[in-house]
C-alpha cells in the first residue's frame, strides 16, 4: 500500500497510558495506516471526579470528534472504555467511521462463546463495558454470562513507573475469573500484561488494540 493510499486515523486518548498500546498494534498490525493521536487527560479525571458521564462531556467528544474529521481522518479510534455513552452521541456527528475503544474485541470475543471473563484496571470502564456487551448480546440474540474483575491498583502502579507491578495485578484478577470461554482486557493501557495472563490462561485472551487495528484495517482496506 502506497502512502497516498493509506488512511488516515485518529487515535483519541483520554489516558496517556492508552497511547502507546494502540500506536504498538498499528505498528505491528498494519504499518501502513497514517495515524495521529489526540489527547485529553482532564477528560479520565473529570468523569471520576464527576461520577458520571454529563451533557458537557458528550459535546468535549463531539468537539473531538469532529476536530479529527476537519485533519482528514478516515475514521476515529476512542481508546478510552470508560466514555461510551459520549462516543455514541460523537459517531452521529460525522460521517467515518467512529470506533468505541472495546467493540471490536467484544465482537470478537463473542465468536469464541457466551461466557465472558472481564478484567479492568479503570472503574468506570465496568458500566461502560457492561453495557457494550449487552447491547452486542441482544443483537445475536444471545444470553452472555459476565464475569468482571477490577485490578485494584494496577493502573496506580503503572503511572508510579512500577509497569511490573501492574502486570502482577492483572493476572492475579484474571486468575480470579470463573469458567469463561474468553478473557478481555478492556483497556488499551492493560494490553503489555497479555502475555502475563496467557501463561495461566486455558482459554484465548483478546486485547482492545489488536481487535481494534484488525477491524479499522477490514473497514478501510
Amino acid at each position: 500500500m502506497t502512502r497516498s493510499k493509506s488512511p488516515r486515523i485518529a487515535l483519541v486518548h483520554a489516558l496517556p497510558e492508552s497511547v502507546k498500546p494502540i500506536n504498538d498494534a498499528f505498528a505491528s498490525g498494519w504499518p501502513e495506516a497514517r495515524v495521529f493521536n489526540v489527547l485529553d487527560d482532564s477528560l479520565s479525571r473529570d468523569v471520576a471526579e464527576d461520577g458520571r458521564l454529563t451533557p458537557e462531556m458528550t459535546e468535549r467528544f463531539v468537539l473531538l470528534t469532529r476536530y479529527a474529521v476537519t485533519t482528514g481522518a478516515k475514521a476515529v479510534q476512542f481508546t478510552c472504555s470508560a466514555f461510551n455513552a459520549c462516543i455514541e452521541a460523537a459517531r452521529t456527528e460525522v460521517d467515518v467511521p467512529v470506533l468505541k475503544p472495546d467493540e471490536a474485541m467484544i465482537e470478537e470475543a463473542f465468536t469464541h462463546g457466551p461466557r465472558l471473563g472481564v478484567v479492568v484496571t479503570f472503574e468506570p470502564t465496568i458500566a461502560s463495558v457492561s453495557e457494550q456487551i449487552d447491547a452486542r448480546a441482544v443483537a445475536m440474540g444471545v444470553l452472555p454470562q459476565v464475569d468482571i474483575q477490577l485490578a485494584r491498583g494496577a493502573l496506580e502502579a503503572f503511572r508510579a513507573g512500577d509497569p511490573d507491578e501492574h502486570d502482577r495485578r492483572i493476572a492475579e484478577a484474571a486468575d480470579k475469573l470463573g469458567p469463561c470461554d474468553v478473557v478481555m482486557l478492556a483497556q488499551y493501557s492493560m494490553a503489555r500484561a497479555a502475555p502475563r495472563v496467557r501463561k495461566s490462561s486455558k482459554v484465548p485472551v483478546l486485547t482492545s488494540p489488536s481487535a481494534a487495528v484488525n477491524k479499522l484495517r477490514h473497514l478501510l482496506s
